[in-house]
């Protein structure tokens, strides 16, 4: 679906055109043409092909998606894949952006996801001194949009495992903890996944040898990279503290289980000495000096609660009880 066709001029809007004029527009000098697709079909992929000149992998990876994170140049055209990311019921749902950039043109087709972009124009077209470069600052402003999109997912992942964290020794929630924890590093893995593959390629938009079309832009291209590579960090410390916090917990279960095994033995050991007593007493041999004592009986009983009673103490006294 066609979300928008716009001509810029001198870093003003000119107008909302047709996709048929806008070859047009494109031999106007200092004009620029900027199209917003969302899931487009076939038959608008073919006419964007047409009217551009792009590349026909280019435009097969945009029509198939499901693409790594990605900068490639075809020509004078750049064509980059970025993954969008959202939140949904505290599951990460992926889309995808597939831009392409020219010399005069700027193309997003956004794939699978609700997240648009007016914003971004509305920045652009308020801010027209920095939209006189042309298609490469709204290359950047749509990176960045996508790029700072990914900041929120990261506070939120922070904050679930601030407070995984906070219950990590709580007394039977070892189990939860763990659940918790592993849904956590893998939603973690999906931004990872977004953002490291990204962060290998946006070195080649700034700094020696870059695409003619950024080559007046490489100061924004480089605030980018820098955000992403403080998010890469974050994602991998965060990585580390999950970690860390699952093998915390194992430790947990493994203490919780060795005091209940130490309980359970110690009560075996109160129980075997009180059953071997009544197991001596209950032999039924005939000369046993003890069952003619008249106070046999609760000497028995005195002797088994007193042992028990003995042990009970000493097993307190070392905190198995």
């Amino acid at each position: 679906m066609l979300i928008n066709c716009v001509a810029y001029q001198e870093g003003r809007k000119q107008a909302d055109i047709a996709i048929e004029s806008i070859s047009d527009w494109l031999r106007k000098p200092g004009c620029f043409v900027w199209v917003a697709l969302r899931d487009a079909t076939d038959e608008e992929l073919h006419q964007m092909q047409h009217e551009f000149g792009l590349h026909e992998l280019a435009v097969e990876d945009a029509r198939h998606g499901h693409q790594r994170p990605k900068i490639e140049e075809y020509g004078d055209i750049v064509f980059v894949v970025m993954q969008q990311l959202s939140l949904d019921h505290g599951e990460v749902q992926v889309g995808e952006v597939a831009i392409f950039v020219g010399a005069n043109f700027v193309i997003s087709v956004r794939n699978r996801s609700p997240q648009g972009f007016l914003g971004v124009r509305e920045r652009c077209e308020r801010e027209p001194h920095l939209l006189r470069h042309g298609a490469a600052f709204v290359f950047y402003a749509l990176m960045d949009a996508v790029v700072d999109r990914y900041f929120p997912l990261l506070d939120a992942f922070e904050t679930d495992l601030d407070e995984i964290e906070s219950q990590i020794f709580q007394r039977g929630a070892a189990r939860w903890n763990i659940e918790r924890l592993y849904a956590l590093k893998r939603r973690t893995t999906v931004l990872r996944h977004a953002v490291a593959p990204l962060l290998e390629v946006a070195g080649k938009l700034h700094g020696g040898r870059v695409p003619a079309v950024c080559a007046q832009t490489q100061e924004y291209f480089r605030d980018v990279h820098d955000h992403l590579a403080r998010i890469n960090l974050a994602i991998d410390a965060m990585r580390d503290t999950i970690g860390t916090a699952i093998q915390v917990n194992m430790s947990t279960v493994t203490i919780e289980e060795s005091e209940t095994t130490k309980r359970l033995a110690a009560w075996a050991a109160i129980f075997a000495v009180s059953t071997a007593l009544a197991g001596i007493w209950g032999m039924n041999f005939e000369h046993m000096p003890e069952l003619k004592w008249t106070f046999g009986y609760p000497l028995a009983l005195g002797i088994i609660a007193g042992a028990g009673g003995l042990l009970f103490w000493r097993f307190r006294r070392a905190g198995w009880l």
